[in-house]
């Protein structure tokens, strides 16, 4: 400091960027949320692209043959990738991040034909490529995560905070998506997808190689992964999984126009006529439904899974998970219902919204479940597996609505069945779990044979184990029971204290002596 008082300003600039340097320092996590951030927008201007290109277009009898069979084709590399290279990639430094690389490559290149191919029947196997690559992206993230996590409170915080991020970013995409689609039309929307892909790429190289899980699973993990309260709370997950699938396609077909779609409205034909003068589209006697219909729809999906994700780490902390999933299932039991009486935009809109909040929560509890049935386990190598598992379920909910023209009320009535069963088979098959694991549960870590007694614990409230390992001692024969009427008779003190009697070979001669020897 001067006589004047004042600190020199070149020194002022070496304190600022110190602590910035410190402060804001690029975590591998961070690097990681760029990646899903550009990819959860990227992945939401297709899904704008697709709505009004020929995807929808075209007559739904044609449509719906074809959008079944790509998404059979979509199960494909799950059921190979899932067991067979799964474990191999796991084990190879920086094979997960290969994988976000590919996916996020060929993403790009597919949003580059379809900007070429959106009215052309050739959309179809792109479209679908480029859900193949979404779903393996959504698998290696999964596997990455962990391995980036401090502790298991912060593998569902990050998890969070990624949920969080791809609503964020999924709204932001489909936004600038729409404005390029208005004033270039599904072309402009692609090109859009098309950068935010090439970026993807660009900061996907900047992740960490890692390595998932160095060996294969021990048998502790496998009967960790067999307790009945991960099967019932993976079974669970699993259905809302696929409900988001059916009501994914449900609802894109409904508002896809044509006969198939619904009313328009006043408000509806009035922007429907705006957008077409905007793109010079003469849509005289065309009775689709107006676009406006499905971006509201859109956006209650993208509030519900913002509203999820910010709440859900909340609920943890007040409720159990079996709870959490329990509570998720019932809300989807009870919009679905009001959607089949309702029907119309109000049915869509809340299915659309509920069935978002209920998967983003859902998903989380699962998460925060299987780290608390299985602390033993690799949660890179187990998540990649739970979510290749979760992502079939998507395509199977989807097929339905692909292959069946469904309205509103039918759709709402599907969801309410779905729900309504996965919430009465985890109602049943809690009590039953807890009487299978009610006792001494076993396993084998470290070539160790163990036993624990485990008992369940509220929110809040550590799990009381106890274990013990199976020593020698333990595994040599027990002593036999004493005659009759010396159950109070101590050995110790004879054999520490006493002589041992010396019995005679002698039948009937009782010596009183002590051993010879």
């Amino acid at each position: 400091m001067n006589d004047k008082g004042w600190r020199p300003l070149r020194r002022s600039n070496q304190i600022r960027r110190t602590v910035g340097a410190e402060g804001f320092a690029i975590t591998p996590f961070a690097r990681l949320t760029r990646v899903h951030a550009a990819s959860a927008a990227s992945d939401a201007a297709i899904a704008i692209t697709l709505a009004g290109s020929i995807f929808f277009s075209i007559s739904p009898d044609e449509s719906r043959w074809r959008v079944a069979l790509y998404l059979l084709v979509t199960v494909a590399p799950f059921a190979v990738v899932t067991p067979l290279i799964g474990p191999a990639i796991d084990r190879l430094r920086g094979g997960r991040r290969l994988m976000i690389i590919v996916t996020a490559i060929g993403r790009a290149a597919i949003a580059f034909l379809i900007i070429q191919h959106f009215d052309s029947l050739l959309l179809f196997p792109e479209a679908f490529g480029l859900l193949i690559m979404q779903k393996g992206y959504a698998v290696a993230k999964s596997a990455v995560v962990p391995q980036m996590a401090r502790n298991d409170d912060d593998l569902v915080n990050l998890n969070s905070r990624l949920a969080l991020i791809s609503a964020l970013s999924g709204m932001t995409g489909a936004t600038l998506a729409g404005i390029a689609s208005l004033i270039a039309g599904p072309a402009g929307a692609a090109a859009i997808a098309m950068v935010g892909f090439m970026v993807t790429t660009v900061l996907t190289f900047q992740l960490p190689p890692i390595v998932v899980a160095a060996g294969p699973p021990e048998e502790l993990e496998r009967a960790e992964l067999r307790d009945t309260a991960v099967i019932l709370a993976a079974s669970a997950t699993a259905m809302l999984r696929g409900i988001v699938g059916f009501v994914t396609f449900f609802l894109a077909f409904e508002f896809r126009g044509g006969t198939d779609g619904l009313d328009v409205g006043a408000d509806g034909a009035a922007v429907g006529g705006a957008t077409a003068s905007i793109r010079d589209i003469d849509i005289t006697g065309d009775p689709s439904a107006p676009a406006w219909h499905f971006g509201v729809v859109l956006l209650a999906a993208g509030i519900g899974a913002l509203m999820g994700a910010r709440f859900a780490p909340r609920l943890r902390s007040r409720f159990n998970e079996e709870r959490m999933l329990q509570a998720v299932l019932l809300a989807t039991l009870v919009s679905g219902v009001f959607a089949a009486f309702a029907g119309g935009l109000s049915g869509a809109t809340l299915i659309s919204f509920t069935v978002a909040i209920s998967a983003s929560t859902g998903k989380l509890a699962f998460e925060s479940l299987l780290q608390r049935e299985a602390p033993d386990a690799n949660y890179g190598r187990i998540f990649a597996k739970f979510e290749a598992r979760f992502q079939i379920a998507w395509v199977f909910g989807a097929i339905f609505p692909a292959l069946i023209p469904l309205n509103t009320q039918v759709g709402g009535t599907a969801v309410a069945s779905a729900a309504g069963l996965a919430l009465a088979s985890y109602i049943v098959g809690r009590p039953v779990g807890a009487m299978l694991k009610s006792g001494v549960q076993s396993g084998v870590k470290n070539g160790r044979i163990v036993r624990s007694n485990l008992s369940r614990s509220e929110p809040g409230e550590a799990a009381e184990v106890e274990s013990d390992e199976i020593t020698d001692d333990d595994l040599r024969p027990s002593q036999p029971l004493p005659p009759s009427a010396t159950q109070n008779f101590s050995t110790e003190a004879v054999w520490d204290s006493a002589p041992v009697p010396y019995v005679s070979p002698v039948e009937g001669v009782d010596v009183d002596q002590t051993d010879p020897e």
